[in-house]
């Protein structure tokens, strides 16, 4: 559960002729690790014989690098995209299309290439390994710990947040004549566990010992996809919680720190999950999950609704996403929040584009920690309790949020934004304190090649109505911070 993060609580070949064939080198969705920008370089073993890796493992490891770093590495062919044209540069952002979860890009080919597969001589394998470590360090006002500030929770101090290794396979999802299949596995450990982790999932680590570091499989599911339509994805397993601007997955966001909107809200579903891609503009999903951070197999597992629609304007200038997420009674357990979710993106110019995301969050019958009761009612492990009025054991606690990014894509290497971000945690059961709060960030990405990432970033939140910083000591945070994340 993220609020018990702090460290004191716990997309082929066939293609409909009214489709446009857009030429792309990746396609990355920054809800899910299907097109992740996550080191990939298209066609490393292309024509150019000036550039071909050569030798053993370690040769043809450190002369991928090297090219990545010094843009030789060579492109190999267009690949193609059945859809709409991609808007982004990626890099130096994190997707080139706006992005839907639960899914990979119907319509969008698998064209990367990685450092780690290229230099096992694999490139061409449907199966992939890669995945990267990423590091951090930040400076803060506060001393006892940062949170709500996610992930990097703990000041002044230098921690790896995460190291993943990614299996995978792809379905191939641009052809549209017969059903193709893919799968995908996580190991990912570090200090960021403690925001994924899912009760059932080796979560006594977090829920029983609070451990600092720790190892969570985020990611296990298969894939099954059907020619329906313009294309049909089914999902089942452990997969992320599908709407949003964020992700859990470090290189998949704009930058280091998460929002307050992102950092209280669902993580990861354990389900099936439907996506339906109508035509070029329109997607629908469905399915239902065991709730919200939960195994099926633990007393907290309840099966919960999960419905989004998705529609990009003609031009794809403008993209819309809503979801009612993990939607079942609503009564109080281990995540179980009733989630309604909708994002925004729209597109300036070829230069400057913006990202929104807002939602509305509750559980019922959450009981009373505000001291207010004779008899209290227990609150479950890990799952926190609410400020209610004077009198109830138990109350509905309700939390709303809104975030805005804005960004700026100066070079295909470097990028910069601007991100506000306003959380009221109505009831307290979310943070730990009953109070609104504000957050403002001004971030950039600096890439060195496509496989090294800098991301420094200057950080100021507020609360308004008590003191919730620095385990309620203070009501303001200034903080700077910078993580490297590197992929193989």
């Amino acid at each position: 559960m993220k609020s018990a993060a702090a460290p004191e609580q716990a997309t082929e070949a066939a293609t409909s002729q009214t489709d446009p064939q857009v030429a792309v080198n990746s396609n990355p969705d920054p809800q899910d690790p299907e097109h992740p920008a996550n080191g990939q370089s298209s066609g490393a073993s292309g024509a150019n014989s000036n550039y071909a890796l050569t030798g053993n493992f370690f040769h043809r490891l450190a002369q991928f690098y090297g090219q990545d770093w010094a843009g030789t590495n060579p492109s190999g062919p267009s690949v193609t995209k059945r859809g709409l044209p991609p808007q982004l540069d990626s890099p130096p952002f994190p997707f080139s299309d706006w992005g839907y979860g639960g899914s990979p890009d119907i319509g969008a080919p698998d064209g990367n290439t990685y450092p780690l597969m290229s230099a096992l001589n694999l490139e061409n394998s449907r199966t992939k390994v890669y995945g990267w470590v990423a590091g951090s360090f930040d400076f803060s006002t506060s001393a006892q710990n940062n949170f709500p500030v996610s992930y990097d929770i703990f000041p002044n101090k230098i921690e790896l947040n995460q190291a993943v290794v990614y299996i995978e396979r792809l379905p191939d999802t641009v052809q549209h004549s017969h059903f193709d299949w893919g799968y995908h596995v996580t190991g990912f450990y570090g200090i960021d566990y403690r925001f994924t982790t899912a009760k059932g999932y080796f979560s006594e680590q977090l829920l029983q010992s609070n451990h600092v570091y720790g190892f969570d499989p985020v990611l296990e599911y298969v894939d099954l996809y059907f020619p329906v339509k313009d294309g049909l994805n089914i999902r089942m397993g452990r997969f992320l919680s599908v709407p949003g601007i964020e992700a859990q997955l470090a290189p998949n966001n704009y930058n280091m720190t998460h929002s307050l909107l992102y950092t209280i809200d669902p993580f990861t579903d354990t389900g099936i999950y439907a996506t339906l891609k109508l035509n070029k503009q329109w997607t629908v999903q469905f399915g239902v999950s065991c709730s919200h951070d939960v195994a099926c197999w633990t007393d907290d597992a309840k099966a919960a609704g999960i419905f989004c629609l998705n529609y990009s304007t003609p031009s794809n200038h403008d993209n819309f996403y809503g979801c009612a997420n993990g939607i079942n009674d609503g009564k109080y357990g281990y995540n179980n929040l009733q989630d309604y979710d909708f994002t925004w993106y729209h597109k300036f110019n070829s230069k400057w584009h913006m990202a929104t995301e807002a939602w509305y969050m509750y559980e019922r019958d959450v009981p009373n920690v505000a001291g207010n009761v004779a008899s209290p009612v227990k609150t479950e492990l890990g799952a926190n309790g609410a400020f209610c009025a004077a009198g109830q054991l138990r109350c509905t606690a309700p939390e709303w949020a809104v975030v805005n990014y804005v960004n700026r894509d100066v070079t295909s290497k470097f990028m910069f934004g601007f991100r506000s971000d306003f959380l009221d945690d109505k009831k307290g059961q979310r943070t730990g304190f009953a109070t609104k709060y504000t957050e403002n960030t001004l971030y950039a990405t600096r890439y060195i090649g496509t496989t090294v990432m800098f991301r420094p970033e200057l950080r100021f939140d507020h609360s308004w109505d008590l003191e919730a910083y620095n385990n309620g000591r203070a009501r303001n945070q200034l903080f700077f911070g910078m993580d490297l994340i590197y992929k193989f």
